[in-house]
C-alpha cells in the first residue's frame, strides 16, 4: 500500500481542511470573507467573524439587530453573501462587504417605507451602505427589517 492513502486519512484530510477554511476562510477582492454555502446560524457566524476590521462589529450588530426583531429568522451563506429569510418565503435580506462599506440589500426594498436609498439596476431591490464613520439608525434599520419580512421573500 505504499503511497496510497487510506480511505479515514483521506476524511481526515478533507475535514481538516474544510474546518481550515473555516476558521482562515480567504478574503475575496475588497474583503468579502469566501465562506462555504451553508444554512443556519454557524455559516453566518464564520462570515462576520471573517469580516475584516470595522465591518465584523457592525456584522455581529446586524445580525443580532435581525434576529431580535425577526426572531424566527432563517440564515444561510449563498455566494460568499449571509442571506435572512422567512421559512418557506424566501429571502428578504442579502449582506456584502465591499473595501470601504458594507452593503445591505432588501430584496423588496422598493416596497419598504421609506424606501432604502441606493437604487438597483433590479426593479424591486434597494441597498443601504454602511460606511465605517456611519452613526447606524438602528431604529431604522430594524422597521426595514421588520417590513421587508413581512413580504414575499426572493426564491435563491
Amino acid at each position: 500500500m505504499a503511497g496510497r492513502t487510506s480511505r479515514t486519512s483521506a476524511r481526515v484530510a478533507k475535514k481538516t481542511a474544510a474546518e481550515a477554511a473555516i476558521t482562515n476562510p480567504v478574503l475575496l477582492s475588497g474583503g468579502n470573507p469566501q465562506i462555504a454555502k451553508g444554512y443556519g446560524d454557524a455559516p453566518v457566524q464564520a462570515y462576520i467573524a471573517a469580516m475584516p476590521g470595522w465591518k465584523s462589529d457592525v456584522g455581529r450588530r446586524l445580525d443580532a439587530l435581525v434576529t431580535r426583531t425577526v426572531p424566527d429568522v432563517h440564515k444561510a451563506v449563498k455566494w460568499n453573501s449571509p442571506l435572512y429569510g422567512i421559512e418557506g418565503q424566501g429571502w428578504f435580506l442579502g449582506v456584502h462587504c465591499f473595501a470601504n462599506y458594507i452593503k445591505l440589500a432588501f430584496f423588496r426594498g422598493k416596497s419598504l417605507s421609506p424606501i432604502p436609498p441606493g437604487e438597483s439596476k433590479q426593479k424591486e431591490v434597494r441597498y443601504f451602505h454602511i460606511h465605517e464613520a456611519d452613526q447606524l439608525d438602528e431604529a431604522q434599520l430594524a422597521a426595514w427589517v421588520e417590513q421587508a419580512s413581512q413580504l414575499p421573500g426572493e426564491r435563491m
